[in-house]
């Protein structure tokens, strides 16, 4: 392989995903840097410039002009950190969170666009070339948050959210197999029965494998939301996809007009308490309780998503 080969590639590459029109291609006011600055701030509730330079290695002058922009077009919104007050978060407004998800509604299309041509028969060998693409340019690397992908479930998607929810609790917190009939039964319910509309599960992946997962669906209350089924693998952990998951969740819940967000939880799961308080959800209610062979803690948490708006 010669560097023209790659030079070659590249040019095959950025031609078939538009990459060189991009405005055009997907009728946004916005270049391809640009987005990517907007969907970073999308999927990281919690950052500021600093990190953001970090994570796209982008010059400070150059995405001091983008942040500059945004912030003529009202898209982001910059207060003093919570933990350094030298330093500025960053937070979409409710109209950089609207345009972010019409960009990433575009870029979706365009992709399955793509994506529809190449027959199935194709799309797992092309999968696999994609994985060792990146697994030998990567140079041993290891996973960054970029790398992880949001989608919805694929076909055998639900049945991992089963089995990995029913092995993870039963290796970590020592559950019997009642956790994994009751995770079993909530998923068998939103396969059979589920509005897309209202109610959805995310599935998110690395290098071609999920690595977590969680669910919105609608609850008994009119105008609320429940979370439910959050988890992430243990060797994909540290990547911010909690932090993903609980936001998407959280953006969808507002999007389509609920007016609460509610959980239930066991105080063993700090980490998952943890991710539920950055995002605003307040601890209403503890009640112990025995399920799943342990004496456990339950928790009621509760997300005003009308009170909570940027």
């Amino acid at each position: 392989m010669t560097v023209q080969d790659i030079r070659a590639f590249n040019r095959f590459y950025t031609n078939v995903i538009g990459a060189l029109d991009y405005s055009r291609r997907l009728y946004a006011p916005y270049t391809l840097t640009e987005s990517r600055v907007l969907y970073e701030l999308a999927h990281s509730p919690r950052t500021d410039a600093a990190d953001l330079r970090t994570e796209l290695s982008l010059d400070a002058g150059y995405l001091s002009r983008i942040l500059n922009r945004f912030e003529q077009d009202g898209l982001i919104e910059r207060t003093p950190s919570e933990q350094d007050p030298r330093r500025r978060r960053i937070v979409l407004t409710a109209r950089g969170r609207e345009t972010a998800a019409l960009l990433a509604e575009r870029s979706a299309e365009s992709v399955g666009s793509l994506l529809a041509a190449v027959p199935a028969a194709d799309r797992p060998r092309l999968a696999e070339a994609m994985r060792t693409v990146r697994e030998i340019l990567s140079d041993g690397r290891p996973p960054r948050r970029e790398d992880v992908v949001l989608r919805e479930p694929h076909p055998g998607d639900l049945g991992w959210i089963v089995q990995r929810n029913a092995a993870l609790y039963a290796s970590q917190f020592g559950w019997n197999t009642d956790y994994e009939g009751l995770v079993a039964r909530i998923v068998a319910d939103f396969a059979e029965d589920h509005d897309p509309h209202l109610e959805r599960v995310w599935i998110a992946e690395l290098d071609g494998r999920p690595v977590g997962c969680v669910m919105c669906v609608r609850d008994e209350a009119p105008g609320t939301a429940r979370l439910r089924l959050l988890l992430v693998e243990p060797d994909a952990r540290g990547l911010g996809i909690g932090d993903r998951l609980v936001g998407a969740v959280v953006e969808f819940a507002r999007e389509v007009g609920y007016r609460d967000l509610v959980l239930w939880t066991n105080d063993v799961l700090a980490a998952a308490r943890r991710i539920y308080r950055r995002h605003g959800f307040v601890l209403c209610a503890e009640k112990p309780h025995r399920s799943f062979g342990k004496d456990l803690v339950g928790q009621d948490w509760r997300l005003d998503l009308h009170g909570t708006a940027e």
